[in-house]
């Protein structure tokens, strides 16, 4: 999902170059020779359900990635109900055997989520697509950091669920990644974190980047890993927690509801 452009967009190709059979759903055109390509907008539940039929047969690997920026129209629903309910169908049609794995793109914004989470899991009860993104309307989460949060939660609380049925569920978190999306939000994603890149001698990933550890996380080699949000920023995320770039503490800080590991009680 999400894999006409950008880190979805590596991801297929990626997976697409280690011999597997991949079908890209996205709005955006799929120009990417030897995949099956099915055109689905995720703010509607009847494109989902068209999308759903075309897929075809088994997905071992579902790789997450359609996303939209803050202030979009029916972002609940493309970054977080839409992405939920393709999943859900899926699983209900027992269309993910065992040994098969999930992996999302979530965002530094979804971090912390443990602090909204009892409100947060009242959404995750929700099955009913227009329910769910009614429910996010309502409670101020349709936006960037609350579908987010709603990802990194569905992952950490379904985790035991999806692993009783012998399949793993993750998420990534990727630091500034230059892809199309983060260029139409130059100043605010590519800048955030661009001092502490100066800092370190190092760019702003690239999609191919991220799609590595989602093609790790969704490969036998993290056979012992599901429930997590794996952090992919380059360490600027740390690196604030820690005070060890004290520029990051106040977002880091910020995000994770908390004070910095670093700081001493009371300061």
């Amino acid at each position: 999902m999400g894999g006409a452009t950008g880190m979805g967009a590596a991801a297929a190709e990626l997976a697409l170059s280690l011999g597997a059979e991949v079908v890209v759903m996205d709005y955006a055109p799929i120009t990417l020779a030897g995949v099956k390509a099915v055109k689905v907008n995720l703010a509607e539940k009847a494109s989902i359900d068209d999308a759903f039929g075309q897929i075809g047969g088994r997905v071992d690997a579902l790789f997450s990635c359609a996303g939209i920026a803050e202030g979009t129209p029916g972002i609940e629903r493309v970054n977080y109900v839409g992405q939920r309910y393709l999943l859900d169908r899926l699983m209900a049609a027992n269309l993910i055997p065992r040994g098969g794995a999930i992996c999302f793109i979530s965002s530094s914004a979804g971090l912390g989520w443990e602090a909204s989470f009892p409100e947060i899991s009242e959404v995750l009860d929700i099955a009913d697509f227009d329910a769910a993104a009614e429910w996010m309307r309502a409670h101020n989460k349709a936006n960037y950091m609350g579908t987010k949060q709603a990802v990194c939660a569905l992952v950490a609380r379904e985790a035991l669920n999806f692993l009783k049925r012998g399949i793993r569920i993750n998420a990534i978190c990727p630091g500034p990644t230059d892809t199309p999306l983060a260029q139409a939000n130059r100043e605010q994603w590519l800048g955030s974190g661009a001092d502490y890149r100066q800092d370190a001698g190092v760019p702003p990933s690239t999609p191919l980047d991220q799609a590595y550890p989602m093609a790790f996380l969704c490969s036998e080699a993290a056979t012992a890993i599901t429930g997590i949000t794996l952090l992919s920023d380059i360490g600027w995320f740390s690196a604030g927690l820690t005070g060890s770039f004290p520029a990051a503490t106040p977002i880091t800080e910020f995000l994770m509801s908390r004070p910095a590991a670093y700081r001493k009680a009371g300061s």
